[in-house]
């Protein structure tokens, strides 16, 4: 296949991709309330001839290929935004006090654009492509919820990839990095402490039972995990984001309610954590007279890139992209050292750390040999300073025909070199 050639077929398509890039940014959902979102996906996919499939809640499903006997690939897509207000200075904002701040739109768009690649050599895949496009990704349901729907089989998925737009890289946009073998995403866990005490006067405590002193010292000793209980090497993030308990400052409230997040790199340290969490709150409560019950809501896994997926789509996306923009994640880590950025990484004294950030396509690496992509879509020197999830980011736009590319490229040279 002539990488070259591949490469400029999908840039004639730009236009393309960032009309339907700027339309789904002016309809977002979140959750799996994407109505619009998905009735525009469908009504694009069926334009091409390619015939959309209901998966889950929310979820569309889609096939291209089988024309030939082989393995499946399966490329994701994520579809729903935040409940944010934008603020960001586009023609195209959203206007219904929610946000693609995450860069969801620019995934789907993508994807769309890679089905029209896939769709004009559909007689030359060797096996089939299923498109997954997915709703729920920032609350971590989308993607198990497909999976219990069936994703993964009829047919049965052989392999998978998914690409995240990144804004404010330190690298010239469309430049794909591959992520390292092994964890790229920790899990994620959210969860809810409520302590339950007894109400009184504020004057006359000793006729309660005070709940925000004990969810005081239920925070507090919550960070004795991290400091006493973990080895050097153990990754972890646990937050108490959120208390809330009382309505008046002369009153003792009957219970206070905490709510919190946890990031962790393993399962071992994920559940040693999570035990220790209801073990400290539930002991620190009674110490106090009160009681403690923590609730672990949603949550995702750790995200698993597969060796040999991570070496095949390295070496794909560097035949496609060429050696200037496409690194391994480890040369990414050096070209930051090396780079302006990467000198100012530095600030304050303290070192920049790496994200944290959890992703649910964690979900399908568990099952699948997966890869993770990250695809630069704004430099800071370039205007693009707000980190995702802020009301005002931008993304590079023109970095869309290069994604649509990537996308349809790994998925054809991996079925090509595994019939």
């Amino acid at each position: 296949m002539d990488a070259k050639k591949f490469l400029t077929e999908a840039e004639d398509l730009q236009s393309m991709v960032l009309r339907e890039r700027r339309e789904l940014h002016r309809i977002p959902g979140t959750g799996f309330d994407i109505a619009e979102t998905l009735e525009y996906v469908k009504n694009e996919l069926r334009g091409m001839g390619i015939e959309p499939q209901d998966c889950g809640r929310a979820g569309i499903t889609a096939i291209v290929g089988g024309k030939k006997e082989g393995k499946v690939f399966l490329l994701r897509a994520d579809m729903d935004g935040l409940p944010v207000k934008e603020e960001a200075d586009v023609e195209f904002a959203s206007q219904n006090g929610k946000m693609h701040a995450c860069g969801h739109d620019m995934h789907t768009a993508m994807l769309l654009g890679a089905a029209k690649l896939l769709k004009t050599r559909e007689n030359e895949i060797e096996g089939s492509v299923k498109l997954m496009f997915q709703p729920a990704e920032e609350t971590f349901e989308g993607s198990k919820d497909m999976i219990e729907a069936g994703l993964l089989e009829n047919p049965a998925v052989d392999g998978a990839l998914m690409i995240h737009v990144m804004a404010g890289m330190p690298f010239e946009e469309g430049t794909v990095i591959v992520s390292a073998p092994g964890v790229s995403a920790p899990a994620a866990d959210y969860f809810e402490i409520r302590v339950q005490g007894k109400g009184c006067h504020g004057s006359m405590p000793n006729t309660g039972i005070d709940p925000l002193t004990a969810a005081a010292h239920i925070l507090i000793g919550l960070q004795e995990i991290h400091a006493r209980e973990l080895a050097m090497g153990d990754r972890a993030v646990l937050t108490i984001g959120t208390v809330n308990g009382g309505t008046a400052a002369n009153v003792i409230p009957d219970s206070v309610a905490m709510g919190g997040s946890l990031r962790t790199f393993d399962e071992e340290t994920r559940e040693m954590i999570k035990e220790r969490l209801t073990e400290i709150a539930e002991g620190t409560a009674k110490a106090f007279r009160c009681s403690a019950e923590v609730t672990f809501g949603s949550g995702c896994p750790t995200l698993v890139n597969d060796r040999e997926m991570t070496e095949a789509a390295f070496k794909y996306v560097r035949e496609l992209m060429g050696q200037k923009k496409a690194f391994s994640a480890a040369e990414q880590a050096g070209a930051s050292t090396e780079s302006e950025a990467g000198k100012g990484a530095k600030k304050n004294g303290k070192k920049e750390t790496k994200t944290a950030g959890s992703e649910d396509f964690a979900y399908v690496s568990q099952r699948v040999p997966s890869v993770m992509l990250a695809l630069a879509a704004g430099s800071p020197d370039k205007g693009y300073c707000y980190p995702q999830h802020h009301p005002m980011i931008k993304f590079d736009e023109s970095v869309l025909a290069g994604g649509s590319a990537v996308y349809a490229y790994t998925a054809l040279r991996w079925l090509e070199e595994h019939k």
